[in-house]
């Protein structure tokens, strides 16, 4: 590999995660914004949900500056649990219902609803999609081994054979 493909590759990597974490954190400032507009009818009906949705929208707002931000996989993760959560309560409000809201049970075409639910899979997929291809990526690699590379550099003392 020659040092211009090597750059090529950086320059790629660089370009799929500044569009990745831009994506997620536009998806989740569109999972607030849904939210935002469906609270106004939720305080009157059911406060719980209001304060859910109010949670919901700070969680959107942190994790997103966490997703921009942190070179963190774990903000990959709560992006994809903040919007998975979302959708598994929108879910459950079309089918079972929740505690003292039962008036969406078999409302599928409301169209926020349907706004909603578009966004916050979105949001899962490419988050999740992010998360575990960070995995691999070069500089978790470089980390790793790293710290592999401390670890065997560790002088051996009695204490750290008996820890074995």
């Amino acid at each position: 590999m020659t040092p211009h493909d090597t750059d090529v590759h950086t320059l790629n990597h660089l370009a799929r995660d500044v569009a990745t974490r831009a994506t997620v954190a536009v998806g989740l400032a569109a999972v607030g914004v849904i939210h935002l507009l469906d609270s106004i009818g939720k305080y009157g009906e059911t406060r719980y949900l209001f304060w859910m949705y109010v949670a919901l929208i700070a969680g959107s707002i942190v994790v997103a500056g966490a997703v921009l931000f942190t070179r963190s996989r774990a903000a990959f993760l709560a992006a994809a649990a903040l919007a998975g959560g979302a959708l598994v309560g929108y879910v459950l409000s079309r089918t079972t219902g929740l505690p003292s809201a039962h008036g969406d049970v078999g409302n599928w075409t409301e169209p926020l609803g349907l706004a909603s639910l578009f966004v916050e899979g979105s949001v899962v997929a490419v988050a999740g999609a992010a998360f575990l291809a960070t995995r691999h990526s070069p500089r978790t690699q470089a980390v790793r081994a790293e710290r592999a590379e401390q670890r065997s550099a560790r002088p051996i003392t009695r204490q750290s054979m008996q820890a074995s």
